[in-house]
C-alpha cells in the first residue's frame, strides 16, 4: 500500500496539472526524524468571542500599553479594555473608517495615527485623551519607539519626524528624510535598536546617532532595493521583519529581512494568485508567536483572502471564515495583541473582540472548514485502479456532544481541473481510537488528485494517507 504524504503548505501552481495542493485551516508541523510522519497538519485555532464594541464597527487597532491594558479602536472609538473584557471608552477619532491604526506608547502617554493629518494621544495615568495640536505634528500611518523619542513618518513625503527625548513635545527641526532614493517613506518600524525606513521600493536603516540638531543618523551599507507596495503589510516579531513589496521590476512577492538581506518567502504559486487580485496595496498583516510557532497573517480585503507563512516551517497555509452558505471568505481577525495572557484578535466587521484557541474548533460559534489536497497521483499516465483510500488522521477524540464526527473525500480525475461529489466516512466515536477512517472502490484514472475536509467542531491531526492502487494497463 502506497503512503502519499504531505511535505508541503498550500501550493496550488499556476497550472494543476503542476500542483493542485490547497491547505485551508490546516497548518503542518515537522516532527522529529523517529517519527511516523515527516509533518503533521493541525487545526489552526478557532476564535472565541471575549467581548463586542457597541457600534459594531470594524476592530482597526489592538494595541497593549507598556501598564499591560489593552486599547482597541473600533470604528472612530477608542476603548480600554479591562482584565474582565469590559469596555471603556476613553476617545473618539476626528475621521470614521476601516483603515488600520497603529499605537504605541512611551510608559506615559499612548499615541495613535491614522494615517491622516490628525494624531491623537492618553495620558495612561489619567484616561485623559486629546488631540495633538502642535504645528510640528504632520500626521502618520505609522508609529513606533526607540530610544526615549516617539517616531513617525509624514505621509506622502520621504520624511520622518520625531518627539523631544522622554517627552510628547514636537520641535519643527526634528526631522529627516530617507536619502539613498527619491521614492515616499510608506512605514517605518523599529528593530533591536535600529530605525527601518521602509519606502515604496527601497529600505534604509538608521540608528540613534546622538546628533545634537537630530538624533537619528544612516547606517552605512544598509541600503536594501525592496520597499512596500502595502504600508500596513510590514510585521517584525523579535528576530525579524516580513512585508509585501513590489520593486521598480514589478511582481508582488513576500520578503523576509535575514540580517539586513532580504530574502523572498512567498512561492511561485501565490505570486501567480496575487497578481490576479485587483489590488495588492490594500493588503494587512500581523504576527504571532503561538506553540513555537511564528505566524504571519497576510489578509487581502479587496481580494477577500488570508495567506499564512509560519515563519518556523518557511511554509505558507490559507485561513478562511467560512459564511452560512458554505462559501468561505478571508479570515476574521483584522488585527491581534497580545494580552492579559491571552492571543487576542478584532474582526474586520463587527467590533468584536475574540480569544484566539487552539483548543476550539468553531468560529464563534460558525463551522469552520478544514481542507487538504494531496499530491497527484498516476502511473506514467497508464490507468491505476484505486481500490482503497485510508486517511492516516487522529480519530475517537471527538468529545461526548458529537456522536458521530465525519470527514468526506472527493477526488478529480481531470487532474484538478473538475471534482466529483464528496463521500463522508465517520473518524470513530469518542473512545474508538482505532477506527480506520477508509474509502473502498475508488475507480481507475490515469492522473488523480484526493481531497480531504471536514468542518464538524473535533480535535483530530492529519498525517498523510495510505492508498491501496494496482496498476492496468495503457
Amino acid at each position: 500500500m502506497a503512503k502519499i504524504a504531505l511535505n508541503g503548505g498550500a501550493y496550488t501552481a499556476r497550472s494543476v496539472i503542476a500542483n493542485a495542493q490547497r491547505c485551508i485551516n490546516l497548518y503542518p508541523e515537522k516532527n522529529p526524524e523517529d517519527a511516523a510522519a515527516e509533518y503533521t497538519h493541525y487545526p489552526t485555532p478557532g476564535l472565541v468571542t471575549l467581548t463586542a464594541a457597541p457600534n459594531a464597527a470594524p476592530v482597526r487597532g489592538l494595541y497593549t500599553a507598556t501598564n499591560g491594558r489593552l486599547y482597541a479602536v473600533v470604528g472612530r472609538r477608542v476603548f480600554y479594555v479591562d482584565a474582565d473584557w469590559g469596555l471603556h471608552q476613553v476617545g473618539q477619532l476626528d475621521i470614521d473608517a476601516a483603515t488600520p491604526v497603529r499605537m504605541k506608547d512611551n510608559a506615559e502617554t499612548l499615541v495613535i495615527v491614522d494615517g491622516t493629518h490628525v494624531g491623537y494621544m492618553l495620558d495612561l495615568a489619567s484616561q485623559t485623551f486629546r488631540v495633538i495640536d502642535s504645528e510640528a505634528f504632520y500626521g502618520a500611518a505609522t508609529v513606533d519607539y526607540l530610544d526615549s523619542f516617539l517616531l513617525f513618518n509624514r505621509p506622502g513625503t520621504r520624511q520622518f519626524y520625531c518627539t523631544l527625548s522622554n517627552n510628547t513635545v514636537f520641535d519643527p527641526l526634528y526631522y529627516a528624510q530617507k536619502t539613498s532614493a527619491p521614492d515616499n517613506l510608506a512605514a517605518l518600524l523599529v528593530k533591536k535598536r535600529e530605525l527601518w525606513l521602509i519606502g515604496e521600493r527601497t529600505t534604509e536603516v538608521w540608528y540613534n546617532a546622538g546628533g545634537a540638531a537630530f538624533p537619528f543618523a544612516s547606517m552605512p551599507g544598509t541600503f536594501i532595493e525592496h520597499g512596500t507596495c502595502a504600508p500596513y503589510s510590514v510585521a517584525k516579531d523579535g528576530a525579524t521583519v516580513i512585508w509585501l513589496t513590489r520593486n521598480e521590476r514589478g511582481q508582488a512577492v513576500v520578503m523576509r529581512a535575514v540580517g539586513y538581506d532580504p530574502q523572498k518567502v512567498s512561492t511561485y504559486a501565490l505570486e501567480a494568485e496575487w497578481d490576479g487580485y485587483a489590488t495588492v496595496s490594500d493588503a494587512t498583516a500581523y504576527m504571532y508567536l503561538s506553540g513555537g510557532h511564528v505566524f504571519y497573517v497576510l489578509t487581502f480585503p479587496t481580494a477577500d483572502k488570508t495567506w499564512v507563512y509560519d515563519c518556523v516551517e518557511n511554509l505558507w497555509h490559507q485561513r478562511a471564515w467560512m459564511d452560512a452558505g458554505g462559501d468561505l471568505h478571508r479570515h476574521r481577525s483584522n488585527c491581534h495583541a497580545f494580552a492579559y495572557g491571552q492571543h487576542v484578535v478584532g474582526d474586520f466587521q463587527n467590533g468584536r473582540l475574540y480569544r484566539l484557541d487552539d483548543n476550539v474548533y468553531l468560529d464563534s460559534g460558525a463551522s469552520i472548514l478544514r481542507l487538504r489536497s494531496f499530491p497527484h497521483m498516476g502511473s506514467e499516465a497508464k490507468r491505476v485502479v484505486y481500490n482503497q483510500f485510508i486517511a492516516d488522521m487522529e480519530v475517537g477524540t471527538a468529545g461526548l456532544l458529537l456522536a458521530d464526527p465525519k470527514v468526506q473525500l472527493r477526488w478529480s480525475d481531470t487532474r484538478g481541473q473538475s471534482w466529483g461529489e464528496p463521500v463522508q466516512q465517520t473518524v470513530g466515536r469518542t473512545g474508538a481510537y482505532l477506527t480506520t477512517v477508509q474509502w473502498r472502490r475508488l475507480g481507475l484514472a490515469r492522473d488523480r488528485v484526493f481531497e480531504l475536509s471536514w468542518s464538524q467542531p473535533y480535535r483530530t491531526a492529519l498525517n498523510g494517507a495510505y492508498v491501496d492502487v494496482a496498476v492496468c494497463g495503457t
